[in-house]
Order: structure tokens, then sequence, then C-alpha cells
């Protein structure tokens, strides 16, 4: 708050000083920028204090808040130009050919620019993404932690971590990439996700037993994530036409040349992928290991010595 009451008063004493200029010498370019600071002043003023202090304390979602921020901050750049350049051209023919040579002087030479910024505006029109989303752009896994006017910036997860963890890497991604890429978001509309665990075991296991254990397991620990993920279900069919999935967990069977594979399939929550996968894992093997009759198989290789040649 006191840099900004500092911007003010600097404000306020260069329009002393171009007020004095403009009276004791009658030119029109100070009196401009006497305009221009005075403009400036006044917005920053509306925008960047009166706003966010009265308004920005009664927003209690931390997201709204910087939502909210967001949003003013892109409204004061706008409204800046736009006034400045009422300012300095006073034709009004002038004026709507300067607004087009700025325009193609964004476009030819700050494409990229330009097209970073368009990015971040549909961003924050069509929401594709939000801060605290879990998305995948550009081939770049991580929770959004920022969205500006030309870089989304990212926590990213994996990398060279094996599971859906941080690896402490800050990822800024231009947001030109949002125009022509795909963005996979694991979080919006539902907190779900399917998972699978892969278990080999061997032809004279007993498949059923095994298939039965497991399944009552799965049930058990993933319930309370089944009756939430139903719910956000309901809530996603109102939303967009889809079929009814199923989140109850199943089993299915592949048979190999060496072994019967259980594909398990089950339903969790996006930011605990991992630590379920692990606790599901080790409750599988405990349970397993208190039966004779099922074996988890594992690819042996016969080595052959060869019988060594006569001279």
């Amino acid at each position: 708050m006191l840099k900004k009451i500092g911007f003010v008063l600097i404000g306020i004493i260069f329009s002393i000083l171009f007020l004095y200029l403009n009276l004791a010498y009658s030119n029109i370019y100070y009196q401009k920028l006497l305009f221009s600071t005075i403009s400036i002043i006044i917005i920053y003023f509306i925008l960047k204090i009166m706003l966010e202090y009265l308004i920005t304390p009664t927003i209690k979602i931390p997201k709204s808040k910087y939502s909210f921020r967001k949003i003013i901050s892109i409204f004061y750049y706008t409204l800046i130009i736009i006034i400045l350049t009422y300012i300095w051209i006073e034709d009004a023919q002038s004026l709507l050919l300067a607004y087009g040579i700025i325009a193609a002087g964004f476009a030819l030479a700050m494409q990229d620019v330009f097209r970073n910024f368009v990015g971040g505006i549909i961003i924050f029109i069509n929401k594709p993404f939000k801060v605290g989303d879990r998305i995948e752009l550009n081939s770049n896994f991580g929770d959004v932690l920022d969205i500006g006017i030309m870089y989304t910036t990212l926590l990213e997860i994996k990398g060279w971590v094996n599971g859906d963890q941080a690896t402490g890497r800050i990822i800024k991604i231009p947001n030109s990439f949002v125009l022509a890429n795909p963005t996979n978001n694991y979080t919006e509309d539902h907190e779900f996700i399917w998972d699978e665990i892969t278990l080999p075991i061997t032809y004279n296991s007993d498949w059923k037993n095994a298939q039965k254990r497991i399944l009552n397991i799965i049930i058990n620990e993933t319930k309370d994530i089944i009756e939430k993920s139903n719910r956000e279900i309901t809530k996603l069919e109102e939303k967009y036409y889809l079929d009814k999935r199923p989140t109850e967990p199943n089993i299915f069977l592949t048979l190999t040349d060496n072994w019967v594979t259980l594909n398990i399939r089950y339903v969790t929550e996006t930011r605990k992928r991992r630590l379920i996968h692990n606790k599901l894992s080790q409750l599988i093997l405990d349970e397993i290991q208190k039966s004779k009759k099922i074996k988890i198989a594992s690819q042996t290789l016969a080595i052959v010595e060869m019988p060594k040649q006569k001279n």
C-alpha cells in the first residue's frame, strides 16, 4: 500500500510541474503531459487503490481474490492505452488510423507477444484451466500457480520423478500454446481419476480366489471416493452429454503366454493417486502372502551352457 501511495504522490508532483510549465510557456505538449499524468493518477487511484482496498478484503476465497486482481490489472492497462491515445491524437480520423497502425504493429512486429496476450485473454474468458488446477500443457505436467497476461506458471509434477508428485521446478509456458494445442485438465469439474494396478499371477494359481480377495480390498479402501465421484459424475451429466460411467472397482483378466494378468481398475482422487496406488499395492501383497494358492508370476530365463567343441 505504501508503494501505491508513493506512486500517486510522485504523479501529483509531476502534475504540478507540468501545470507550472504549461502556465509559464503555454505549450500544447506540456498540456498533454499534464492531462496524461492526471489521467494515470485517477485511473490508478480508482482501480489499484480504491477497488482493491474496498473490494479485495471482502473476497474470502483466495482464487476469487486472485482472479479479481488480474481482471483489474488488465482493465487498468487497457484503459490507460486508450486514454493516452485519445489525448495525444486529436483528430478522430487520425485516432482510428492510429488504433489501426498500433494493431498492425503488434500483429507484425510482435507476433509472439501478441499471441501470448491473446492466449492470456482467452484463458481468462473461456477458463480452460484456473489457478490450482492440475493440467498437462505442451507436454508439461503441473499444478497451476499463476496465470499471467503472457505466461502460465506451473509447479512441475512428474518430470524425473516417477509419480504424480512435485519435482520442485517452476515452469513458465507462453499462453500462445493454448491457441493451437490441447490442454489436459485433471481437476476441472471433478476431483477423481481412474487408475490401474497390473498384477501377474501364475496359471496354477487360484485366480478366482485372488480376484475375490483383491476386489474386496479395493472396494473397502475406495468406498469414500466412489461415493464422492458418483456425486461429481451426476453434476457432469447436467453440464455435458455424458453416459453413466461405472465407478465401482473391477478386475479384468488378460491371458498371456507366461501368466494371467489381473488389471485392477479403480477410481481415486487425482492428487492422491500415487499414495493410494502405493497403499493398495501393499495391501494386495499382504493378502497374497497369506494364501499358498496364489503366486505372483515372474519371467525367467534359462541359461544353457553349450558343450565345448573338440579341436
